[in-house]
């Protein structure tokens, strides 16, 4: 009995990384996009005003995670929510108001993104999401997520402002790099590790020209459909992949360590 109770205590706090996984994740990051949009452009709060009310909700959210027992898929999946829409208003201050650009401030975040993976795995030894099982890994988990998100956002403005991409278009980039992803996944010995992070990162920027597609205004290619409108339908869409769809956390953190590399 003790041992059975201690596995349980052990496993992972993050979902299993399966179909349901991306599809949830992507919904999110759409939301995200539309979600940020809604309070900074639409209520006109401002990219600051915004991202310090997304900030508390980004708190409160990994604090109820971290205190969680055991994997609960509605308390995670807000607070992907949470570091997806503070994400977006994050960028977009750092992008335009403090005027980095989207080049400057892709290129940032990518730094801050590399050294959180790096700090992570010089002090845990792995960033495999399977070891996500205590409240340490956790910070370092979110820490990667926020910076990864708030990454995408950027990424998503540079492909389809600045290189005149387009929201369509830019789109289709980043989903052809995710099915490169998955086919590196199925057909190669590629680092399981490296390629969930890859995609990971991936799915922001793709949910993010999602996001701008549908609620951007037709001048700017976008479908001009209103962004509390299509939060709203989103997040009716996540709640309800969260309940019909069943959802089990990832593997133990000892059995993840002897296969990270593989």
């Amino acid at each position: 009995m003790k041992n059975r109770k201690a596995a349980k205590e052990t496993l992972s706090k993050v979902p299993e990384v399966t179909l349901t996984f991306w599809v949830i994740k992507i919904l999110c990051t759409t939301l995200g996009e539309t979600g940020g949009d809604a309070l900074s452009m639409t209520l006109n709060l401002g990219y600051a005003v915004s991202s310090m009310i997304f900030a508390g909700i980004f708190a409160a959210a990994v604090i109820a995670q971290i205190q969680a027992k055991a994997f609960h898929p509605a308390v995670y999946w807000i607070t992907i929510v949470a570091t997806t829409t503070l994400g977006t208003t994050m960028a977009d201050f750092a992008d335009r108001s403090l005027g980095i650009g989207y080049s400057g401030g892709s290129a940032t975040l990518f730094v801050l993104l590399m050294l959180s993976l790096a700090v992570w795995k010089k002090s845990e030894g792995s960033v495999s999401v399977d070891t996500v099982a205590t409240p340490r890994v956790e910070i370092f988990y979110w820490t990667v997520i926020l910076f990864s998100q708030t990454l995408g956002t950027a990424l998503g403005d540079w492909m389809a402002d600045t290189n005149d991409f387009g929201y369509e278009r830019g789109a289709l980039v980043f989903a052809a790099g995710l099915a490169l992803i998955a086919a590196a996944w199925f057909y190669t010995k590629m680092s399981r590790t490296a390629l969930f992070w890859a995609a990971f990162i991936l799915t922001r920027p793709l949910g993010a020209t999602l996001g701008d597609l549908l609620d951007k205004p037709v001048e700017k290619g976008g479908y001009d459909i209103g962004r509390f409108w299509i939060s709203a339908a989103l997040a009716a869409l996540i709640a309800a992949c969260i309940f019909f769809l069943p959802q089990k956390a990832s593997g133990h953190p000892v059995a993840a360590k002897k296969r990270k590399n593989k």
